[in-house]
């Protein structure tokens, strides 16, 4: 995927959310979602969060919205409505990736949802991403401060913290694939991970935690996944055509183990983000379910959250076809494990 705020609608990425004249209205509860989580919240304790990317999407009207709105409309005025239906309990704000938010701004985000939703905030490209790009999402030169720690605390962490406060669930730093220079000096990128956990986890609040995601499958190796669980930094399991299928990145889970899992289902593999939109759009149904993938998910959270243990997944309408449908599809499945 190219990360270019510039292809991308500004509204999509105003700082602040304007207080809404007409407020989107949610679609209504259909009993079997009530039913899912009730029964899912009484089996694992409200542990379980499952949400999706983004939230503003018309095609999910009877999903999660009454109606078809604007999707610019939904960006500034939906997020109470998605946060009103009974499976969602989280969201991934992928729009902190483009450029950061300021306090303020997580602040107008926290002040429309419940006290027991959380938030996936995805660390800002300007220190996630190894290398600078032009407008089309091609690298033009190296990024001086990528992982950078004193950035990401001033920049991520803290406005997020002040903003969000106990409703900040999960910082995710999701490395976009790293030139050669970074892939092939492991020791260089082991370092300079490790600066960044040790200047940001004093600041963490407690029930907050940070993740690490990836976009190459080389980095997959043992010094990173025995780093992660020395300093408590979750492996975030990225679903993406980048990475392998998700049996292969169970060692990553299995070595950092034990902790809350850290799902970001994006991409089905054999996709790009553009030919899916394509095919997929306008993200009302189902169009390509991926059950191999799904049933897999459903075994390692049935076991994480069986040992006590939290877990956020977030999807992407790219993963199936339509977020929500993925949603309800897992929660199903779910509520179908037996006891």
């Amino acid at each position: 995927m190219k990360h270019s705020a510039s292809t991308l609608q500004p509204l999509l990425f105003d700082d602040v959310p304007l207080p809404p004249k007409a407020t989107v209205q949610p679609a209504v509860p259909d009993a079997e979602w009530l039913a899912l989580s009730q029964q899912l919240d009484a089996r694992w304790g409200g542990r379980l969060r499952l949400g999706t990317s983004s939230w503003n999407f018309s095609g999910w009207s009877g999903l999660v919205w009454a109606q078809a709105y604007p999707e610019a409309r939904l960006s500034r005025e939906g997020l109470p409505a998605y946060a009103a239906h009974p499976l969602l309990r989280t969201v991934s704000l992928d729009r902190a990736f483009y450029r950061p938010l300021e306090a303020a701004a997580f602040a107008a985000l926290a002040a429309q949802v419940p006290a027991d939703f959380r938030f996936v905030v995805k660390a800002a490209s300007v220190v996630s991403d190894a290398v600078q790009r032009d407008g089309g999402g091609r690298a033009e030169r190296s990024n001086p401060l990528f992982l950078d720690p004193q950035v990401s605390l001033e920049q991520c962490l803290r406005p997020a913290i002040e903003g969000l406060k106990d409703k900040l669930g999960v910082l995710v730093f999701q490395l976009s694939p790293l030139p050669a220079a970074w892939l092939h000096d492991p020791r260089r990128l082991q370092a300079q991970l490790e600066r960044l956990w040790q200047t940001l986890l004093p600041e963490l609040p407690a029930g907050s935690r940070l993740a690490l995601e990836l976009r190459d499958p080389e980095l997959l190796q043992p010094w990173l996944a025995a780093q992660l669980k020395a300093f408590g930094v979750r492996y975030c399991l990225g679903l993406h055509d980048r990475m392998p299928a998700i049996e292969q990145q169970l060692p990553m889970l299995r070595a950092t183990w034990p902790g809350d899992l850290v799902c970001r289902w994006n991409l089905q593999l054999g996709q790009s983000y553009a030919s899916a939109k394509d095919r997929w759009a306008p993200f009302d149904k189902l169009v390509a379910p991926d059950l191999p993938t799904r049933q897999a998910l459903v075994r390692v959270l049935a076991g994480t959250l069986g040992a006590g243990h939290g877990a956020y997944v977030t999807i992407n309408n790219k993963a199936e076809g339509c977020a929500p449908c993925s949603v309800l599809e897992l929660a199903r499945a779910l509520a179908a494990v037996p006891s």
